[in-house]
């Protein structure tokens, strides 16, 4: 199975709350394909500088990109994320989340109440 891992679930993850815990579960089983996109590394990233460093910010991105496979934002998912967030009207980079996620068929790893009531989405909240 392939698992698009939200920048929600990388964040409980590094705080290792009991969210995380179940996030940790996903991204460190051999047996799924991890993935993510270049915003949820943007969020997650700015997330970190608020609270600690620059050097904390790059170690937690290499832990990233070590676990998961990162998938650019092209002009398809550029512009099937307009029509989600459209559609949705949710904040560009939940659009571009689960545009992503439709994009590589596969199931959102969150706790973000935007998600909870959609299909192929592994709730955590």
């Amino acid at each position: 199975m392939t698992v698009l891992v939200d920048s929600w679930a990388w964040i409980e993850y590094f705080k290792g709350t009991e969210a995380g815990k179940k996030a940790k579960r996903v991204i460190e089983d051999l047996e799924e394909v991890v993935i993510i996109s270049t915003i949820n590394l943007a969020e997650v990233y700015y997330w970190i500088l608020q609270f600690y460093d620059e050097k904390t910010a790059e170690e937690k991105r290499k832990v990233m990109k070590r676990r998961s496979f990162v998938c650019d934002v092209d002009e398809e998912i550029a512009v099937d994320a307009a029509k989600i967030k459209r559609e949705k009207k949710w904040g560009l980079g939940d659009a571009i989340v689960y545009a992503t996620a439709i994009r590589e068929n596969a199931k959102v790893l969150t706790g973000d109440p935007d998600f909870k009531e959609l299909d192929g989405v592994i709730f955590i909240g």
